[in-house]
């Protein structure tokens, strides 16, 4: 008889609880006796899945930035690149909210050297939007890079500030537009340009952002 494949379910669950357990109490709280007894499994289970603690720590950064791949690489480019910038700057809050253990571990944990360029592919993408726009003329001559960092910063400023109960989701949502805005008209980006940039993609409150606001 050939041995019974790996339960996909478990690897996930495993992963997500691994990620609420260091949100919620750090990186010293994930011990392999809590997870597999809030999961319900083996400890065999870890070793098949991770093959062991050490590396089911990496997995958690990696399945987090998986997912914040899936939500960018939803973006199709189309002829307005500030437009698909937005869009993508969306994607990147709408998965913080939907994942925000994950997000903690992905960027507000301590992690080992190591995993320094697990995601950096991530922000590669933010880059390559940022270089269309300049490409294009929608923002003014300047290096990409800089520009990305800026942008990412703003807006990963208010996804803590809102995952850390500071700011509701209504708030954060405009808090996002309105940092755009000043950023990108601080980059050289028409008025018009702008406005037809964010209202390509309207502020809207997720379920899920709306859950994590009323302590769903």
């Amino acid at each position: 008889m050939s041995p019974k494949a790996a339960d996909p379910s478990v690897r996930t669950a495993l992963l997500e609880a691994a990620a609420r357990q260091i949100a919620t109490g750090g990186s010293g709280s994930l011990t392999l006796r809590r997870l597999v007894d809030e999961v319900g499994t083996s400890t065999m289970a870890v070793y098949t899945h991770f093959g062991g603690m050490q590396n089911l720590r990496q997995e958690v950064r990696r399945e987090g930035f998986a997912r914040l791949r899936e939500h960018l690489e939803s973006v199709t480019p189309t002829r307005n690149p500030l437009a698909d910038l937005v869009r993508a700057g969306w994607e990147y809050y709408d998965n913080a909210v939907e994942n925000p253990h994950l997000y903690r571990v992905m960027f507000l944990d301590h992690h080992e050297p190591a995993d320094d360029t697990i995601g950096l592919d991530t922000f590669d993408r933010l880059v390559q939007l940022v270089a269309r726009c300049v490409e294009g003329g929608q923002l003014a001559a300047g290096d990409p890079f800089d520009l990305a960092v800026q942008l990412w910063a703003a807006l990963h400023g208010v996804v803590s500030l809102q995952l850390s109960g500071l700011l509701a989701p209504d708030l954060a949502l405009e808090m996002v537009a309105s940092s755009w805005r000043t950023l990108f008209l601080g980059f050289g980006a028409e008025p018009r340009t702008v406005t037809r940039a964010l209202q390509a993609h309207p502020r809207r409150t997720p379920r899920a952002a709306r859950d994590l606001g009323s302590g769903g």
